[in-house]
């Protein structure tokens, strides 16, 4: 008998942690129960490049990571209150962790009034203020070990989206180069790459102000035109759950990509990011036959917004040549 209650037990163990872990839970500011503008999403890019623009700074040495939360616009000096109640950890001089049953929760660019070990109460104890020139709350959220988009299912309400991300653009290029080739003459291996974005559901405020961010999901096939499907839908960007591995950042995001407001040496740009996507990082030509190709890629946010584009592409490759291209 006791070998049959055990599992039962443990379903049930299980199951009341499930549920602890898909409650939802409100905004870490006033008012805490309606939707503040987001400036950054789950996902989007973070890169830091340590050479400038005009050397090799887009395809040099830097630092890049997926970001690891969303990024909640808040005027400087803002309150900044835990959403579930837990133990605090100090993590630095400007942020603060909160253990909380089945999950963690990290706010970033706050001056902590809290200190480590101490209980805090959500909606009530005040964890912190928003830094000078932050204009932000950076959330965090932790299930188990790994990181966890805080606008997936039981995450942050309300939460609200009537924008659609969109596809700007579907091209090829070398994979030595940044510079798109010719749609009628593709040829050789080559990268696919998708330029997308999506707009924030709430206007920011300030100089984030029109700022694009990532959408949650891409996916793409590719078939010969009134013939076979080669690649049918596969995904190529998941970010409505988890983060990909950061040593894969680029095979996410294509070279050219640069997040908002970017940094080259010691300088930094205040203007939009740009968001590329690879679709087939190596993509040999060679392998299939000459002819016109479609590429469909289709963007999605977290409340199923979407939108579709296609482009096509003629393969032409000659067999006179190494590389399957034209001799220059």
């Amino acid at each position: 008998m006791r070998v049959r209650l055990f599992p039962i037990l443990a379903a049930l163990l299980l199951a009341l942690s499930a549920s602890t872990t898909a409650s939802a839970y409100p905004w870490p500011i006033k008012p805490f129960h309606r939707q503040h503008p987001i400036r950054a999403n789950f996902g989007d890019p973070r890169t830091r490049f340590w050479n400038t623009m005009l050397t090799d700074g887009l395809e040099g040495p830097g630092l890049f990571q997926f970001h690891n939360g969303i990024d909640i616009a808040a005027a400087e000096g803002t309150p900044v209150y835990p959403i579930l109640s837990g133990t605090v950890h100090l993590i630095d001089g400007a942020a603060v962790l909160v253990r909380s049953p089945g999950r963690k929760f990290q706010y970033f660019h706050i001056a902590p009034t809290v200190h480590n070990g101490q209980h805090v109460v959500a909606q009530r104890t005040v964890l912190g203020h928003v830094i000078p020139a932050a204009n932000h709350v950076h959330l965090t959220e932790i299930r188990g070990r790994r990181v966890w988009n805080p606008l997936a299912a039981g995450g942050i309400t309300p939460y609200a989206d009537r924008t659609t991300p969109q596809v700007a653009s579907i091209f090829a290029r070398p994979r030595s180069s940044l510079f798109p080739l010719d749609p009628e003459l593709t040829c050789g291996t080559v990268s696919l790459i998708a330029a997308a974005q999506d707009t924030p559901p709430l206007r920011v405020p300030g100089t984030f102000a029109g700022y694009p961010v990532s959408p949650s999901f891409v996916t793409w096939s590719l078939a010969r035109v009134g013939g076979l499907v080669y690649f049918p839908t596969s995904p190529a960007v998941d970010f409505r759950t988890t983060l990909p591995a950061v040593h894969s950042f680029w095979n996410v995001y294509a070279r050219g990509s640069y997040q908002n407001a970017p940094r080259f040496s010691n300088q930094q740009f205040f203007m939009p990011g740009r968001f590329l996507y690879n679709l087939a990082e190596t993509f040999d030509t060679r392998t299939y036959p000459n002819g016109a190709y479609e590429v469909h890629v289709r963007v999605s946010d977290m409340r199923g917004n979407s939108s579709e584009a296609a482009q096509l592409f003629r393969i032409e490759n000659s067999s006179s040549t190494p590389t399957g291209c034209p001799s220059l």
